[in-house]
């Protein structure tokens, strides 16, 4: 009897722990390129982390982005340019759209 009483009271203990920690809450980055041709990948980058996506059709979306501000990088196909856009901001849980990025030559 007292054993089961220990199971019982492990289990919940750790039950409980389970429940304690709020999960990390991440966001995404998403926009269009212009022409949807022009670009092969979305590159994300902050201090700690550096995420990437594929351009589909001219559409990215970068997943599971931690809160905070990112600098965005379209990586271009010849003959256009890699473009940059600084200040990007994530916050918890939201999706940031960053709109039309036009590439230019």
């Amino acid at each position: 009897m007292k054993k089961m009483k220990m199971t019982v009271l492990a289990l919940g203990v750790m039950t409980a722990g389970l429940f304690a920690f709020k999960g990390l809450e991440t966001g995404s980055i998403k926009g269009t390129v212009t022409p949807a041709d022009g670009a092969v990948k979305a590159w994300a980058l902050s201090a700690t982390d550096t995420l990437k996506a594929d351009i589909t059709n001219g559409a990215f979306e970068i997943v599971n982005v931690k809160p905070g501000d990112y600098r965005l990088i379209i990586e271009a196909k010849a003959p256009y340019k890699n473009t940059a856009k600084d200040g990007v901001s994530v916050k918890d849980a939201q999706p940031t759209d960053v709109g039309e990025i036009k590439l230019d030559q």
